[in-house]
Parts: C-alpha cells; sequence; structure tokens
C-alpha cells in the first residue's frame, strides 16, 4: 500500500471529539495531504479520570501502531494530549486543553509529568486555542481551531425561546442550568434541552433527547438563545456551533480555554454572568442588535477555509517533505 502523509489518531470517546478528529482529516486532505485517521473501538467505562486517561492512551497505543505499519505515514497527529501520553512514536500533538489544568490533584497524578515530556519532544504543538498551553505559561506552535460553519439557512422564525446542550448533564451542570430557567422563564417560554434523557420533564421544559448532529443543528437554527453553564470548558464546541447558527450565547464565565466565553463576552458582556436568569431574561428581552452578524465576523477565523489554509501554509510544511518550499 502506497506511503500516507498524515496518520490522525484519535479516540472518539465524546461527540465533540469524534467532529473534531473527522473535521481535521477532512481539512489536511483538501490542503492536499494523504491522511489516514485510525481510532480503537469503543473502550469500556472506568471509574476514574486517571484510569479513563490510561485505557485511551492504551487503545490509541495499540491502534496507531497497527496504523503506522499499514500506512507508512511520514508524520503522526495525535487529537488530544491524553492519547499521546503512550504514544509509540513522537508526532505533532492537537491540544485543547492540559492535565496541568483540567487534571487536578490524583485525576493528574501520572498525566502532568508524562505530558510534559511529550510537549518537549514533540515536532509539532497545535493549539485549539491561543490558551491551549495556558498553563505552562507558553503559546502553541500554531493555533488550529476545530471548523466550525453555520449548518443551513436560518429557520423562516426562531420559534424556540432557548436551548441547552447537555450531552454529560453533570459535567454541563444541567441542574443549574435548568434551575436558572426555573426563574427567568415566563409563561409560554420553552427550554429544549438536547444530548440527553435525562433531564426532567417540567412545565417549560421540553427534552429533545439524543439527536443526529443534523436534527440538533435544526434546532439550533429555530432557536432565539443558546443557554451554558459548563463547569469548566476545554473547547466548547457547541457553544460556537450554537453561534455560528444565530443564536445568542448566554453562558457562565466557566474556566478553562473556552474560546466561545471570549467571544460572547466581546459580542455582549451582559449574557456572560453566573446569574444565568437574569442573563437568560436580558438576552430575551433585550438582545443587542447585529449580534448575529457581529458572530459571523468573529467567527471568520473558525472557518474551513481559515483553517484549510492555516493547516496547508503553517502545518504541512512543517510536518511533510513534499510541502516544504525549497530555498531560493
Amino acid at each position: 500500500m502506497p506511503s500516507t502523509d498524515i496518520l490522525v489518531v484519535s479516540v472518539d470517546s465524546t461527540s465533540g471529539w469524534r467532529t473534531a478528529a473527522t473535521e481535521l482529516t477532512n481539512s489536511l486532505s483538501r490542503s492536499g495531504a494523504a491522511v489516514a485517521r485510525v481510532a480503537p473501538g469503543p473502550l469500556r467505562r472506568v471509574r476514574t479520570f486517571a484510569l479513563t486517561d490510561f485505557v485511551e492512551a492504551r487503545a490509541a497505543r495499540q491502534a496507531c501502531r497497527h496504523a503506522i505499519a499499514r500506512h507508512d505515514p511520514e508524520a503522526v497527529i495525535y487529537c488530544s494530549i491524553s492519547i499521546a501520553l503512550l504514544w509509540p512514536q513522537p508526532g505533532a500533538i492537537w491540544i485543547d486543553s492540559l492535565a496541568a489544568e483540567n487534571r487536578p490533584g490524583r485525576h493528574g497524578v501520572w498525566q502532568r509529568p508524562v505530558e510534559r515530556g511529550r510537549i518537549a519532544q514533540a515536532p509539532l504543538i497545535l493549539g485549539m486555542s491561543e490558551r491551549a498551553l495556558a498553563p505552562l505559561q507558553t503559546e502553541p506552535d500554531v493555533v488550529v481551531p476545530v471548523p466550525v460553519e453555520p449548518s443551513g439557512a436560518p429557520a423562516p422564525r426562531r420559534d424556540i425561546d432557548a436551548i441547552a446542550y447537555a450531552g454529560n448533564p453533570e459535567k454541563r451542570r444541567l441542574d443549574y442550568v435548568l434551575r436558572a430557567w426555573s426563574r427567568a422563564r415566563r409563561t409560554g417560554e420553552t427550554l429544549v434541552v438536547a444530548g440527553t434523557d435525562q433531564a426532567n420533564r417540567t412545565d417549560g421544559v421540553h427534552v429533545a433527547g439524543r439527536l443526529a448532529p443534523a436534527e440538533y443543528r435544526a434546532l439550533l437554527r429555530r432557536a432565539r438563545v443558546f443557554v451554558a453553564a459548563p463547569r469548566r470548558e476545554d473547547y466548547g464546541i457547541a457553544a460556537l456551533e450554537a453561534l455560528a447558527d444565530g443564536c445568542l450565547l448566554v453562558t457562565t464565565p466557566a474556566p478553562g480555554p473556552y474560546p466561545a466565553r471570549g467571544i460572547a463576552h466581546e459580542l455582549d458582556p451582559r449574557l456572560v454572568d453566573h446569574d444565568l436568569a437574569k442573563t437568560l431574561r436580558v438576552a430575551l428581552d433585550d438582545p443587542a442588535p447585529g449580534y448575529a452578524q457581529k458572530a459571523r465576523e468573529l467567527l471568520a477565523p473558525f472557518s474551513r477555509a481559515a483553517v484549510d489554509q492555516t493547516l496547508s501554509q503553517q502545518v504541512l510544511p512543517r510536518l511533510i517533505s513534499r510541502f516544504k518550499t525549497p530555498p531560493a
């Protein structure tokens, strides 16, 4: 089998990482690289973050070894620091956040020291945001966000008052969101909860459950407000998708890189606050004029075209010999 330019290694443990790895692979292909992608199959669920990271890193190492033997890639890109921890060979690492930030105490007892070595050994560090390496007080070599595009034309009428995504209800603090909605809601207003079946069905709350991506994005195009209250946010593609589809973003100022938080604050600082009930009413009753248009402008660096350009001009020439510009 002919050799491959780049092998993309991922663990599709969440819909966010599955989307991210797919987008990266497609963008590299559009930029002219011959790309193969590998991910281990379903993994057993374990109780702790430290063990979860070990199980995922070990599975990724095994899958990567087999793929290297099959594809003979010139370079490898690991999608996340956690799956690079036990890599079979050095490669570029695409990082949303570090264990030094999102694995405090015993949760990152083995990951934190290992990741420092991997970062030192990696030929290239790709950050999903400028803050991806914040705990190390440095910046990534290249910022490569997950591409986010509008999913289609806006609905003729935004007939959903608010929507929340809660694929992981605990991480997304769904209870906090529902309590805020119960205080903010007026008669006849409805919050749609997507991504989970665990929400209580009460007045003013419609549980849409788990949806195919196209169905979920169709709901975003009908919604006026997207509400989020994550415990922390390493990247937050759901909030970026909501902005891309024209929703106002109401969010708590959660810790973590969370690029949508900065965009939301620039669009309307009134909507970034721990008091979700208050900010929900501001969004529903007094939306800032031109919000959706300005959001599209601020999301320009997240477009597929922008990411393709970054990969072709700043990433591939540093990883693949045939993309290097010969000296004059």
